[in-house]
């Protein structure tokens, strides 16, 4: 049996040929979260679910038991140099908000809360 550390798993061969996974980090999810909680409190939305594609991580937003989400948020890193990583999408595909920083884009689905830097 042999030991190896993760560092050096990560670098093999093998696992470089894997694709690369788009995930939200943990500041991310804290202010995507918070938004939903108070949402949720609110008796707005009840259910969410999060996909982790190759090019973009996506978190949808449910009203009810339901095929399509209310609204998705997605972070797409191959758009950061452009109009920015950070969209949210309603039920038809339209693109309500899109930027670099996500609390800023996070607003369309709260707008009375003051961004606090």
């Amino acid at each position: 049996m042999s030991l190896v550390h993760a560092s050096e798993a990560l670098s093999s061969p093998a696992s470089s040929k894997l694709p690369a996974i788009v995930t939200f980090d943990r500041r991310e999810l804290q202010l995507i979260l918070n938004v939903y909680g108070r949402k949720v409190a609110a008796g707005d939305w009840r259910d969410y679910a999060m996909d982790f594609l190759r090019e973009r991580a996506v978190f949808s937003i449910y009203a009810r038991v339901s095929e399509r989400p209310l609204f998705i948020i997605e972070k797409t890193p191959r758009l950061r140099n452009r109009q920015g990583q950070y969209a949210v999408t309603n039920q038809q595909g339209r693109i309500l908000k899109r930027g670099h920083d996500l609390a800023q884009v996070l607003r369309v689905l709260d707008p009375q809360l003051a961004v606090v830097g």
